[in-house]
C-alpha cells in the first residue's frame, strides 16, 4: 500500500500496463494528471485536436496490436474523442480513453465544460466507467486494459472527476482481474472442429474469406490451411493483409469494391470459411443473393456475431488462429485429401478475362492504379500504408498489395474521413523505425491536416500522399452514375495549395505531374526525417472499379 494522489495513482496504473506513450491535448479538469506527465517516464504526445489523439492511440494499437492511449479533458475534449472512439470500436482497436470530469459535487448540474461522456460513449465502448474513489484507481485501469485487449479487442473509456485526481489515499496496486461474466471463450469445440474439417475437405469449390479478425488473432494458419486444400482465399478490407497478396490463392478484397475474382469466386463457392468478419453490407451486398450454393462456416470470438447478419451452417465461437489450427490438424490426422480439381484454376482464368478492367480511363492525369502501383515498387516490404476514406481508400485497396499482417490500416465500419493522417503518425511512434505512409484523398486530408504540427514538432516523420481530384471524390462518383452528374457539395476547388500548407507547418511539400516524379519524390521523403507531403493531381472523372451498386448482389457487379 502507497499513498498517492488519484492523478499519480493513473499514472503509475499506466507504467504497470507498460504504456509507453500516450496522446492527447490538456484543459482544466484533466491539469492535475497533466501535471503528473509532465514527470512520467514515458512519452506524452501533443495533439492539434482530441479526434486525432483517439486516432494516433488507434493507429499505435493496430500497428503494434497492444493498447493506444489517448487523454483528454472534460466536455467538448471528451466530445471530441467520441469519432476516434467509435472508429475503434467498429474495427475492434483496443484504444484506452482517459478524460477529465468536473468535480463530483457539480456532476449532473451543467457545470461549465460538463458532459456525460459516459452515456455519450455507452454505445461505442466496450466498457466504460466513472471513477467515484481515487482508491478504485489502480483496479479500474488493469480491467479497462484487460477488457480493451482481451477476446475481441474494443475500446474503452475511463472518466476521472478532477478531485478524485487530486484525492489522496492508500493505493492497492498487486491484484488479478476476475470479472464475473466476461470470460471470452478461446478453444472450439472439437465437434465443430470435426465438422468444418469435414466440410471443408469434402467440398469441390472451398474458398476461404478473412476478416479483421484473423489479423487481430495472428492466424498465420489460414495460408497453411488455403495451401493444403488449395483454397482460393480473400479478405475484407479490414482482412488486408492477413494472406501476403502476391501469394497465388490469394484473390484481393471481396465487397462493393471487390476484386472481380474475388466477388466472382465467392458465387461460385460451394463451402465458405469465414474468419474473423461480420458480413458487412459492404462486403456482402445483399445478402439474399450472397454465397447462393454455400454452406457457410463462421469462425470469431465475439458469439454476438454469429448469425447477425448472415445466416451461417456451421459456427464456432473461438479464437481464429486455434481453430484454424486445430481444423487443420484435424485434415492432416485423418490422412483425409481433397480430390484435385479444377477450382483452383479458375482464379487466373477470371484475372485473365479482366486483367484490364482498372484501368479503362483515356485521361491525360496520371492514373491511380498505376500511381499506387509504382509506389509499391518504391517503398520496402515492411512499410505500414494507412489511407483516409473514400475513392483513395479503394483504390489503396485495391492497387496497392500487401504482404505482411498489421501493415494496412485503415477505417472500414465506420468510414471515418481524416482518419488516416493521425493514424500514420500513431503507427510511426509504434513503429519508429519502419516507413509510414498515408494514402489520402484531399477531401480527406484536409479534416486533419493541423496536426502535421504535431508530427513535426515531436518528429514523428511520416509520407502523405494526396490523390488530389479537387472533389469529394466518393460522392462525385455516386453523383456521375446514379444522379446525372448533379455535382452537389461535392467540388471543393484547388484550395489549400498543399505544397505551400506542409512549408507552412515546416513540412516538405512536393508536387508532382510524372510517374518519373513521383518515384522521385517517394525516394527522398523516405530519406527525409521531417514528413513529407506530396501532392499527386488526378483526374476528377476518374472512378473507382469494381463497383457494386448500393443495394445489389456482388453479381451485379460494374467492373467499368
Amino acid at each position: 500500500m502507497v499513498e498517492m494522489s488519484g492523478a499519480r495513482a493513473i499514472v503509475e496504473s499506466l507504467k504497470q500496463q507498460k504504456v509507453k506513450h500516450v496522446f492527447g491535448i490538456p484543459g482544466g479538469q484533466v491539469l492535475p494528471l497533466c501535471d503528473e506527465l509532465y514527470d512520467a517516464d514515458f512519452r506524452s504526445i501533443l495533439a492539434r485536436h482530441e479526434q486525432c489523439a483517439a486516432h494516433m492511440a488507434d493507429g499505435y494499437a493496430r500497428a503494434s496490436g497492444c493498447p493506444g492511449v489517448c487523454i483528454s479533458t472534460s466536455g467538448p475534449g471528451a466530445t471530441n474523442l467520441v469519432t476516434g472512439i467509435a472508429t475503434a470500436y467498429m474495427d475492434s482497436s483496443p484504444v484506452i480513453a482517459i478524460t477529465g470530469q468536473v468535480p463530483r459535487m457539480m456532476i449532473g448540474k451543467d457545470a461549465f465544460q460538463e458532459a456525460d461522456i459516459i452515456g455519450i460513449t455507452m454505445p461505442v465502448t466496450k466498457w466504460n466507467a466513472q471513477v467515484r474513489n481515487a482508491k478504485e484507481i489502480p483496479k479500474t485501469i488493469m480491467t479497462a486494459f484487460h477488457i480493451a485487449s482481451t477476446g475481441r479487442p474494443g475500446p474503452v473509456l475511463l472518466d476521472f472527476p478532477k478531485d478524485v485526481q487530486t484525492e489522496t489515499c492508500e493505493m492497492e496496486f498487486a491484484g488479478v482481474i476476475n470479472l464475473r461474466g466476461y470470460k471470452p471463450n478461446y478453444d472450439p469445440h472439437p465437434l465443430q472442429v470435426k465438422k468444418a474439417a469435414e466440410l471443408l475437405v469434402k467440398a469441390e469449390r472451398p474458398m476461404a474469406l478473412l476478416g479483421g479478425g484473423a489479423i487481430i488473432s495472428g492466424a498465420q494458419q489460414a495460408v497453411k490451411l488455403a495451401e493444403l486444400l488449395e483454397m482460393p482465399t480473400a479478405t475484407t478490407l479490414m482482412g488486408k493483409g492477413s494472406i501476403p497478396e502476391d501469394h497465388p490463392l490469394a484473390v484481393g478484397m471481396m465487397g462493393m469494391h471487390g476484386t472481380v475474382e474475388a466477388n466472382k469466386l465467392v458465387q461460385e463457392s460451394d463451402v465458405l470459411l469465414v474468419v474473423g468478419a461480420r458480413f458487412s453490407d459492404r462486403t456482402t451486398g445483399k445478402l439474399e443473393h450472397f454465397c447462393p450454393e454455400a454452406t457457410i462456416i463462421h469462425i470469431d470470438i465475439d458469439a454476438a456475431e454469429i448469425g447477425k447478419n448472415a445466416k451461417v451452417d456451421l459456427p464456432i465461437v473461438a479464437d481464429a488462429n486455434i481453430t484454424l489450427k486445430r481444423i487443420y490438424e484435424r485434415i492432416v490426422e485423418s490422412q483425409t485429401k481433397r480430390e484435385q480439381s479444377t477450382w483452383v484454376n479458375r482464379i487466373s482464368e477470371i484475372r485473365s478475362q479482366n486483367s484490364n478492367a482498372s484501368m479503362n480511363s483515356n485521361s491525360d492525369y496520371l492514373k491511380p492504379a498505376t500511381i499506387l502501383s509504382e509506389l509499391r515498387k518504391v517503398l520496402p516490404l515492411k512499410t505500414i500504408v494507412t489511407t483516409e476514406v473514400g475513392q483513395n481508400q479503394m483504390w489503396a485497396a485495391l492497387h496497392f498489395k500487401v504482404f505482411e499482417p498489421r501493415t494496412f490500416i485503415s477505417s472500414g465500419g465506420l468510414g471515418t474521413m481524416g482518419f488516416g493522417f493521425p493514424a500514420a503518425i500513431g503507427a510511426k511512434v509504434a513503429r519508429p523505425d519502419t516507413p509510414v505512409v498515408d494514402i489520402a484523398g484531399d477531401g480527406s486530408f484536409i479534416m486533419t491536416e493541423q496536426d502535421l504540427a504535431t508530427s513535426v514538432i515531436e518528429h514523428i516523420p511520416v509520407i502523405v500522399v494526396i490523390l488530389n481530384n479537387s472533389m469529394l471524390g466518393m460522392v462525385a462518383q455516386w453523383q456521375r452514375l446514379f444522379y446525372n452528374r448533379r455535382y452537389s457539395w461535392s467540388k471543393l476547388g484547388n484550395l489549400p495549395d498543399f505544397v505551400k500548407l506542409a512549408e507552412a507547418y515546416g513540412a516538405n511539400g512536393i508536387r508532382v505531374k510524372s510517374l518519373t516524379e513521383f518515384s522521385s519524390a517517394v525516394k527522398k521523403a523516405l530519406k527525409s526525417e521531417t514528413t513529407t507531403v506530396i501532392d499527386v493531381p488526378i483526374s476528377p472523372e476518374e472512378n473507382v472499379f469494381p463497383k457494386v451498386p448500393a443495394g445489389a448482389g456482388l453479381k451485379d457487379m460494374m467492373v467499368s
